[in-house]
């Protein structure tokens, strides 16, 4: 008897699996990538520069329909020569896709902080360079050794990622938690970071939604500070308006900054279609109002909450030929708080993924 139901229990899982596993299915290597020239003129100071910022690679392979690889390898300013430059691997990660709507994924991955850290590609933003809020708030591109779970359907995207945490001696208080990622170099995982998010889908070109992320910053001396951040977010495009907001605070349990908050909001409207009879080129003027301050509360020293908080307007023009090639143009001001220091700029790039 029990030799009986052990065979009808292996043939019920060989029946599984074949049903699981499409018989057409063949094995795909795919490559992709994006990169961004910039143009970047302080008019203040008159300083001009020409970077061809980002060289990015994507390799991808499909075993099967569940079992799959991705990665992401970037060259940053052209060469890697005695500390100029950069060469990272921000993704590498082996994903088991078990069913339509959720799935696993380990290796080199993404936390899901912001609308940028996990899809910044130059054609999905604005901007010659990506805000400056994606940066000293949330610490763009963030990448680090862990795994994540995640779950998409028609109305919701989640995730909750378990990576390594953060290294407390490269804060500071000009770029916040920024210097504190390890980038899977031989990380200390003794104190993780948990980070959750989810987003609403439910509305063709909408996304709104938010994150919570802490962990334990480690310092070298062995003490820990617990760190917090919470953000929100959402993005419309529809109806050829571009709308765009992001949130952020970053809560410290120690040291000269108590917290980190910024936010910034883009509005533009495309307007290429009234210039080009088919309307497949997009022309969209747009404007973006940006605070970000990495000391926006001090434990001790008042003075530091406004030595570095920035307010910067911008204006600019994004013209996409097509859908993976973008040309950008900006002009705009930013301001120190301290001293009420301004700047003028003016930024131009040329950008495109496939």
């Amino acid at each position: 008897m029990k030799s009986t139901i052990l065979r009808l229990c292996m043939l019920l899982l060989l029946t599984v699996s074949v049903q699981a596993q499409p018989l057409a299915f063949k094995p795909t290597t795919t490559v992709g990538g994006y990169g961004e020239l910039h143009y970047n003129a302080n008019l203040s100071s008159e300083t001009h520069t020409l970077d061809f910022h980002r060289f990015v690679l994507f390799f991808n392979h499909s075993w099967n329909a569940h079992w799959s690889f991705h990665s992401e390898v970037e060259l940053e300013h052209n060469f890697v020569s005695d500390g100029e430059g950069e060469l990272e691997l921000e993704q590498a990660y082996v994903d088991f896709h078990p069913h339509e709507n959720w799935g696993l994924r380990a290796g080199v991955v993404l936390p899901s902080a912001g609308l940028i850290n996990e899809r910044h590609e130059p054609p999905t933003f604005l901007s010659v360079e990506r805000p400056d809020y994606n940066k000293n708030i949330i610490p763009t591109t963030w990448f680090g050794n862990g795994a994540a779970i995640y779950y998409v359907n028609d109305k919701i995207d989640a995730k909750l990622t378990v990576m390594e945490g953060l290294n407390g001696d490269g804060f500071s208080l000009k770029s916040g938690i920024r210097g504190g990622r390890q980038k899977g170099y031989k990380s200390d995982v003794s104190k993780p970071l948990f980070n959750g998010r989810i987003d609403v889908i439910a509305i063709p070109g909408l996304r709104m939604g938010g994150s919570f992320s802490f962990t334990d910053a480690v310092y070298a001396s062995a003490a820990h500070n617990r760190i917090t951040l919470i953000e929100l977010h959402g993005r419309l495009v529809k109806n050829h308006w571009h709308v765009t907001a992001e949130y952020g605070r970053i809560g410290f349990e120690r040291g000269a900054a108590a917290a980190a908050q910024g936010f910034y909001a883009d509005l533009g409207y495309d307007i290429g279609r009234f210039l080009f009879r088919e309307g497949q080129t997009q022309v969209i003027p747009w404007v973006r109002y940006s605070v970000v301050n990495p000391v926006s509360k001090a434990r001790e020293n008042v003075t530091l909450t406004s030595q570095y908080q920035s307010t910067k307007w911008l204006a600019g023009v994004a013209v996409k030929p097509i859908d993976q090639v973008i040309l950008k143009a900006e002009y705009g001001q930013q301001t120190i708080a301290l001293n009420n220091v301004k700047t003028t700029l003016f930024n131009m790039g040329v950008g495109y993924w496939f």
